[in-house]
């Protein structure tokens, strides 16, 4: 029987997921996306960093008591890179996923997005917007176009074939996390994690996810300057990491 229909029936275990949730300035979904991530029966530990957040988000974050809550609170904004390394550098449990702050990703995408974790196929499982699934909010044109771009140039820099390589939901062994050195405190930081990802040999598999895109009137921050950097990072990283890869066998 193949890999990927041995793969779906396995579930990973209760409690077995450190969600990272990157944080600013989210007072409108703050409540909500929270209440999703700890309904979820993955959930062991959920690490919200707020990155210097000035709109009563951090007096939301001060309520919550579930034991599960880690509250970590950056003196200023730095980035949602500078915020998830923060996070990674927290994670403990067997499993680590990003989890924007925002209602565009639902949790309720963890299942197939753990099970080829669970099963001991996949190292990393990359959660793509673009593959058909359910019905969706269409998101804004040339920010798809823009990721469609960037994928290509990251798949052909770092040999890896991906569909989203910007997508938020990102799936990792614990090991995974441990072993990347991120330096990345924007947008970028997405670029970065696949070309180390890459570099480092780790199985790296794709699932579809649903996707609820938000506009700039509701709280979308990326622009296009997030786009330019993101380029430089595929370059840079990306680059970088094959050559020293070469240079290592050489």
């Amino acid at each position: 029987m193949s890999a990927s229909r041995r793969l779906w029936p396995v579930s990973a275990s209760d409690g077995c997921l450190s969600v990272v949730m990157p944080c600013y300035n989210e007072v409108a979904t703050i409540d909500e996306i929270v209440a999703r991530v700890l309904a979820s029966r993955f959930t062991g530990e959920l690490i919200v960093v707020d990155d210097g957040s000035t709109d009563g988000t951090r007096d939301r974050l001060s309520g919550y008591d579930d034991p599960r809550v880690t509250v970590l609170l950056e003196p200023q904004n730095r980035g949602k890179g500078a915020a998830v390394r923060r996070g990674f550098a927290e994670a403990s449990r067997e499993f680590v996923v990003i989890q924007d702050a925002d209602l565009e990703y639902d949790p309720g995408d963890w299942d197939p997005l753990l099970a080829p974790l669970a099963s001991g196929d996949a190292d990393v499982v990359y959660g793509t917007r673009m593959q058909e699934g359910p019905a969706h909010r269409a998101p804004y044109y040339w920010h798809m176009i823009c990721n469609r771009m960037l994928t290509q140039l990251s798949n052909m820099v770092t040999g890896v074939r991906l569909a989203d390589v910007a997508t938020c939901y990102k799936a990792f062994r614990l090991e995974v996390v441990q072993s990347l050195d991120l330096r990345e405190n924007r947008f970028g930081i997405d670029m970065e994690i696949t070309a180390k990802v890459a570099a480092g040999g780790w199985r790296i598999w794709e699932t579809g996810i649903s996707y609820t895109s938000r506009n700039y009137a509701e709280g979308k921050k990326i622009t296009w300057k997030d786009g330019i950097a993101a380029f430089a990072c595929i370059c840079r990283y990306g680059v970088s990491e094959r050559v020293r890869r070469l240079w290592g066998n050489a």
